[in-house]
């Protein structure tokens, strides 16, 4: 079965840096993301990975987000630097065959999602 499991979640200062890990099996995706979600507000794309390892990040997080993916291991990662309260949220994982890969809507499979909070 298709399966997406974050982790690496916690607190942490403004300016600190967290690193989340999304352990994937059943199948090998097009694409992987990363998405957030804050209290009351919506979903939102915060980095994308394609099967060829290129990247693409929400301009909020641009200079500060590194998505990467180690294939061997099934695992993708997002190292957050440089963090800021505005970075808070729960964040999830998705797979999915590629295309608009900032929508949610693209994608069919997600992990039950870590929380970061900063402060």
């Amino acid at each position: 079965q298709v399966q997406l499991v974050e982790s690496g979640g916690g607190s942490a200062l403004a300016g600190g840096s967290v690193r989340l890990s999304c352990a994937a099996s059943g199948y090998t995706f097009n694409t992987y993301s990363w998405f957030r979600q804050a209290p009351g507000k919506e979903r939102e794309g915060v980095a994308a990975i394609d099967s060829d390892g290129i990247a693409s990040y929400a301009d909020s997080v641009k200079g500060r987000f590194t998505i990467s993916k180690d294939n061997a291991k099934k695992t993708l990662y997002l190292q957050m630097n440089g963090l800021k309260p505005a970075d808070t949220g729960m964040y999830y994982c998705a797979a999915g065959p590629g295309g608009l890969v900032s929508v949610a809507a693209s994608y069919k499979y997600w992990g039950q999602g870590t929380q970061v909070t900063v402060s």
